[in-house]
């Protein structure tokens, strides 16, 4: 991992968008941080395309995506939130969405728009509550994690945002999903199941051609993105602008991929370093 000072100044002057991951990129001790989310508004406000995409359940990504008053939240500024690993998004008002499915739901202004249809997402509903009934009965300790509920479509355990697994624990919760035919992930706080081919990459991918209309891969020169853990190695390896926030040396040693750059600074500081070293290649 080369410090960010070292990406090119020819190189961000390209870019026309930005994929972010959000626990402990955009946020430091579970909020997103004012530096983090001011970032968010200046690339957006630069002209370019900025996605978040998380491991996250698209019902905990809900207040990011229409506001709540009545906690005082404004809607994030960004073209789309896709959650559980690629397979579902909002994307947000005011956007020429080239190819909506059939499956979608409106929610207001809000698109939320699924890859799977919903016949499959009832079956591995299904599955996945067998799935992780016999994690909790195999694993000592191990918890859903406390989203759980706004979870539509992959299920998640918690391993060290309110409780804890050591490594070896881990191990065995992954090992339990891959044996049951699932994907696994394991992020900075949870440990994510699913089935189905999606995970981050995929969504990056649907999610340009659903919105855009446009191939990621013919353009992916063009983006970077922003990370910090496990289960971002995809994006590690496939975006070559790919940049981790300082805490991403917490997985270093796990990481068959690594970012390219790394940020000084940890968490929401850190995508805020990112964030202004783009903008400073497209200043006039």
């Amino acid at each position: 991992m080369r410090p960010l000072a070292e990406w090119s100044r020819e190189d961000r002057r390209q870019l026309i968008g930005v994929f972010t991951d959000i626990d402990d990129t955009l946020t430091t001790e579970g909020a997103i941080t004012p530096d983090a989310l001011a970032a968010l508004g200046d690339l957006k406000a630069k002209g370019l395309h900025v996605i978040a995409i998380t491991g996250r359940p698209i019902g905990w990504c809900a207040p990011f995506a229409q506001g709540d008053a009545a906690q005082g939240l404004q809607p994030w500024p960004v073209d789309a939130l896709v959650a559980e690993n690629g397979a579902v998004a909002f994307c947000l008002p005011n956007l020429q969405i080239n190819e909506l499915q059939a499956n979608n739901d409106v929610l207001e202004q809000l698109s939320k728009i699924y890859q799977q249809n919903p016949q499959t997402r009832a079956e591995n509903l299904a599955k996945m509550h067998t799935v992780v009934a016999q994690v909790l009965l195999d694993v000592p300790g191990a918890q859903c994690a406390q989203d759980s509920a706004g979870r539509e479509t992959d299920i998640a355990i918690d391993h060290s945002e309110f409780s804890h697994l050591n490594p070896g624990e881990i191990a065995q919760v992954v090992a339990i999903l891959q044996n049951a035919g699932m994907n696994a992930t394991v992020s900075s706080i949870h440990i994510n199941g699913w089935f189905g081919a999606h995970n981050k990459l995929e969504g990056a991918r649907w999610i340009v051609q659903t919105l855009f209309g446009r191939d990621l891969d013919a353009e992916r020169q063009r983006w970077a993105f922003v990370g910090d853990s496990t289960n971002d190695q995809l994006m590690f390896e496939h975006f070559e602008h790919s940049v981790g926030v300082a805490n991403v040396r917490r997985f270093e040693a796990t990481l068959a991929h690594t970012p390219r750059f790394i940020t000084p600074s940890e968490r929401g500081a850190g995508f805020a370093e990112a964030a202004a070293a783009i903008l400073q290649a497209h200043a006039p």
